[in-house]
């Protein structure tokens, strides 16, 4: 196993034009293509810090703050937040910038669980990360929280069954 990384070696950022396919009849974009968006950088991000193939594990939260509308340019930011053995936990951010303004408006945040596996997919491990930010850093305290968040849910899901 290597050293940790710096979160910044694997944030990612993509941006992208929000045409009329994107949208719903009142010209927003969809949840579910804000949502694919969100999953594609969370594997991108997790991948280059991991140097492996991954797969998603859990979308813990995703907050629709705002609508993004037909013309807007849309970017979104990844960064490794936290990792586990073979999991990392990835913070998306969304925002969207009005043209003619140039004004940018936070529009969802997501914190995703990436697995990394290997070519038989199954799960190996990951290097740790050290968190840069200060937003970084108190995400980064505060994992092991929503780690057991994450193992109650499951627990409840398994009892369902």
């Amino acid at each position: 196993m290597t050293e940790p990384l710096a979160a910044g070696v694997a944030r990612t950022i993509q941006t992208k034009l929000v045409l009329p396919p994107d949208t719903n009849h009142l010209g927003t974009i969809f949840g579910g293509t804000v949502l694919a968006y969100i999953d594609e950088i969370a594997a991108i991000t997790a991948m280059r810090h991991s140097g492996k193939a991954v797969v998603t594990a859990s979308i813990d939260t995703v907050n629709f703050l705002s609508s993004a509308k037909v013309g807007d340019i849309f970017i979104l930011e990844g960064v490794v937040i936290s990792t586990g053995r073979t999991s990392m936990e990835v913070y998306v951010k969304a925002e969207c910038q009005q043209i003619e303004t140039g004004n940018r408006n936070l529009t969802t945040t997501a914190i995703l669980t990436m697995v990394a596996v290997d070519s038989d997919g199954k799960p190996t491990p990951v290097v740790g990360v050290i968190p840069e930010t200060p937003a970084e850093k108190e995400l980064f305290k505060s994992a092991q929280e929503r780690k057991q968040r994450r193992m109650k849910v499951n627990e409840f899901a398994k009892e369902l069954c």
